[in-house]
């Protein structure tokens, strides 16, 4: 039988998952320095109130709405509003969203992100998959970060989409290579992906970036999605940074965001899109992806009405997830490792003089230590490892003090 030509891709497993997979068969013990589902990372959840938020019995009627019920999205358009906000009165603000208190702006505006503009979905990935529904035809190109998370590839293959790469280059930090960018663009090109900040780099979209990308995208007529699910992970300040792109109006822009990263709760599996921009164009593109949700309707009525109360629990979480990144962030220092410039995120990328992919199936095969290497991230000139920052304490640093003695040939 002949499948799609849509899933022609090598299914079968690189040398180091088979390794892997081998080793866990034995039943021998791993440090797993890449676990990056925070459920299994030992942080503390308030189970009651988790499983009180989902046990609504508003749940038990259903009442289908193809952007996602209108108290959901009030509760993201409230998470926005903190983003928007006055620091030095961020604290005192009031949850109500439509109190006008929390509606001010670092420029004096309201929120830019009004509930009719959002679209909730299963999943980031399948905020992706509509996008790529919306703006492509089949053969049209995507372009998306180098490196990044290896998921763009198979998400606009399934739209019958091509990826085409532009790079991220390096110097005391990342930049988004604009000169490439430019030429990577040809009349098939529908959207730039960004992942802000990226996966694994940490690195965050810059205010003159965005500026440039604007000019790029309205020039060419083509729109921005941008993957905001690691934003709140911040580490340390800078003003030049982006922390959202929700409101951007310099183009057509769609913000990517959801409860896996922001409540720590991957398995709730709700995420949104929001998007902004020209007018017509925002409305020309709701319309459309209104017809997109309304043919699925995919987002489960329990964790719609749980949202509220799950939005309102991300400091507790977040606050330990930051400190878990920002400990472990600390043996590598003190490790004095080459760690790539980290603006925030959960991961590390340890630049090594090894080849990566050898160096990371030695230290599995050796010492039963699991890294990834950077050409799963499609790294190019550089040899390096990313490592999970939200590892468990104790598996991290034995973990990286054996990876350590490796990359010193003790």
């Amino acid at each position: 039988m002949k499948f799609s030509s849509r899933l022609n891709w090598n299914l079968t497993p690189n040398p180091l998952t088979q390794l892997l997979d081998a080793k866990r068969v034995k039943g021998v013990p791993i440090l797993d320095l890449t676990e990056s589902n925070p459920t299994r990372c030992g942080f503390h959840y308030d189970d009651a109130a988790i499983l009180s938020a989902t046990s609504s019995s508003q749940s038990l009627t259903y009442d289908p709405s193809p952007r996602g019920l209108v108290k959901a999205r009030e509760a993201i358009t409230n998470y926005y509003s903190r983003k928007f906000v006055i620091p030095s009165k961020a604290r005192n603000l009031s949850d109500n969203p439509r109190d006008s208190s929390s509606q001010k702006t670092l420029l004096g505006m309201t929120n830019p992100c009004d509930p009719n503009s959002i679209f909730l979905t299963a999943s980031t990935s399948e905020a992706y998959s509509f996008l790529f529904k919306l703006l492509g035809d089949a053969g049209d190109e995507i372009l998306v970060p180098q490196p990044s998370y290896p998921l763009f590839e198979f998400l606009a293959g399934l739209e019958s989409l091509s990826t085409i790469h532009y790079p991220l280059s390096y110097y005391k930090g990342w930049q988004i290579n604009f000169e490439v960018l430019r030429e990577s663009i040809s009349e098939r090109t529908k959207a730039i992906v960004i992942v802000n900040p990226n996966n694994p780099t940490g690195s965050y979209l810059k205010k003159d970036e965005l500026e440039k990308l604007n000019g790029l995208c309205g020039e060419r007529k083509i729109a921005l999605i941008v993957d905001e699910v690691f934003s709140d992970y911040a580490n340390g300040e800078d003003a030049s940074r982006v922390e959202t792109v929700v409101g951007n109006e310099g183009a057509l822009t769609f913000a990517l965001s959801g409860l896996s990263k922001v409540v720590a709760l991957p398995q709730m599996k709700l995420g949104w899109i929001q998007v902004s921009g020209e007018k017509k164009l925002v409305e020309e593109s709701a319309a459309r992806l209104e017809l997109i949700a309304d043919t699925y309707l995919s987002v489960a009525t329990p964790v719609q009405h749980a949202t509220p109360k799950l939005l309102a629990m991300r400091e507790a979480i977040q606050k330990e997830i930051r400190e878990r990144v920002e400990m472990n962030g600390k043996v590598l220092d003190e490790l004095r490792l080459n760690v790539l410039k980290r603006e925030g995120g959960w991961y590390a990328v340890i630049e090594i003089e090894q080849d990566d992919e050898r160096f990371a199936y030695e230290l599995l095969e050796r010492e039963n230590v699991l890294a990834h290497p950077g050409y799963f991230y499609d790294f190019r000139g550089r040899n390096v490892v990313v490592v999970s920052l939200i590892t468990k304490r104790d598996v991290f640093e034995e973990g990286i003090a054996k990876l350590t003695k490796n990359l010193q040939g003790l």
